[in-house]
């Protein structure tokens, strides 16, 4: 009989499909996973429609379609004035999951250290391993969550290649300074490191500079950049993204890409192309809103006694059971769905050591990426709830 192979061992199912499930089980407000309750810009999906109807339906190339890759580097010279080859460095994946397995695939080799910041997207632990990578966490610690840079040098050893980062954050929400991301760059630098950094929340800001470490000098040749349009332009359904860098790098993804989807998505990529020629607001008009709703949470949780924290980017917040009693946010998490109807993710499974009481063992994570009335009745079922262990 065949067994699951080594690579998974020890690689727990997502929480996100888990924690979903149980949300549809139990008839609870989804205040865990990170979708919108609204879609993005309607002429984005006419366009998707157009594309449907008139005969886009084949595969697309493998570096994806000229349109998209052309728009996408026109978006990074607009935003960040990186000027890109759209046919050496830029390359289509599905989705931003894609990308961070691809790259990760296509480049570390087993035995290889890999410093990823703590708390972490569960996708990079999983891969990490599949790769046969070896992670050396640093960790954001409660209550704000910023770059310890003394810990960062110390995870740094002679068998380090990369970093993996991650900003505007998830699940802490923070957007890492550019002092912060100068420290990274001097490390890469001195160190000779490849970073491979997560942007896809990288226009869902609240008032604060999102600087990609691409940008700072010496650093856009030891640079994979990962995005895509599902969190700036809420059509996470579509898994629509890219990889953005030096011919070197954006070349392994793809060498790994290939034998993973080849391609998808043929006609969601030339609305993704228009959405970000056309309708370049749309993502900092979907960041003064969801600052809005991330005030209207907060100032709802802090009635409920959990200490919650405010994110400066992304569209989630954290929040502290500490005080009600509970021994970890899981056992919160799975009771209160029973107890009010509400439906949160636990952090503590972005750790490596989820019982570490300096680590996050006592957080929970709330998205409020839903429409205003979903967090409201959120947050009446939270209020009305005994959520005291």
């Amino acid at each position: 009989m065949t067994t699951l192979a080594t690579r998974l061992q020890g690689i727990a199912p997502t929480i996100f499909t888990e924690m979903s499930a149980l949300a549809v089980r139990t008839g609870s407000v989804n205040l865990g996973q990170g979708f919108p309750d609204q879609d993005g810009p309607p002429e984005v999906i006419a366009e998707a429609v157009r594309a449907l109807e008139h005969g886009a339906n084949q595969y697309a190339p493998g570096p994806g379609r000229p349109e998209l890759r052309q728009a996408i580097a026109r978006h990074q010279q607009r935003n960040y004035g990186l000027e890109l080859d759209p046919d050496r460095e830029v390359v289509v994946t599905t989705g931003c999951t894609e990308g961070i397995a691809a790259a990760l695939l296509g480049l570390v080799e087993p035995g290889d250290e890999v410093v990823v910041l703590e708390p972490y997207y569960d996708s990079y632990l999983a891969m990490i391993q599949m790769a046969g990578g070896v992670r050396r966490p640093v960790t954001l610690r409660e209550p704000d969550f910023r770059l310890d840079v003394d810990a960062l040098r110390a995870a740094v050893t002679d068998r380090t290649r990369f970093v993996l980062l991650n900003s505007p954050h998830n699940p802490t929400g923070t957007v890492l300074t550019r002092e912060e991301l100068q420290a990274v760059a001097d490390l890469a630098l001195e160190h000779d490191l490849v970073v491979i950094t997560d942007e896809v929340y990288e226009h869902l800001t609240f008032g604060v500079e999102h600087v990609p470490i691409a940008t700072l000098p010496g650093m856009f040749e030891r640079t994979l950049t990962l995005s895509s349009a599902g969190k700036s332009y809420s059509f996470t359904g579509w898994k629509v993204g890219w990889a953005t860098g030096p011919p070197e790098l954006v070349g392994a993804v793809l060498a790994a890409k290939q034998w993973l989807t080849f391609t998808s998505g043929s006609p969601l990529q030339p609305a993704v192309a228009l959405a970000l020629d056309e309708a370049p607001d749309f993502p900092r008009a979907l960041g003064r809103d969801l600052q809005d709703r991330r005030d209207l949470l907060l100032k709802g949780l802090a009635g409920t006694g959990l200490a919650a924290y405010s994110p400066q980017g992304t569209y989630f917040a954290s929040a502290s059971v500490r005080d009600l009693g509970w021994p970890d946010g899981m056992s919160f998490c799975l009771a209160l769905p029973e107890r009010a109807g509400v439906v949160a993710i636990p952090t503590q499974v972005f750790y490596d050591d989820p019982a570490d009481p300096a680590g996050g063992r006592h957080l929970v994570r709330f998205a409020f990426c839903k429409d205003r009335e979903v967090i409201e009745e959120g947050l009446a079922r939270l209020a009305a709830a005994d959520l005291r262990a």
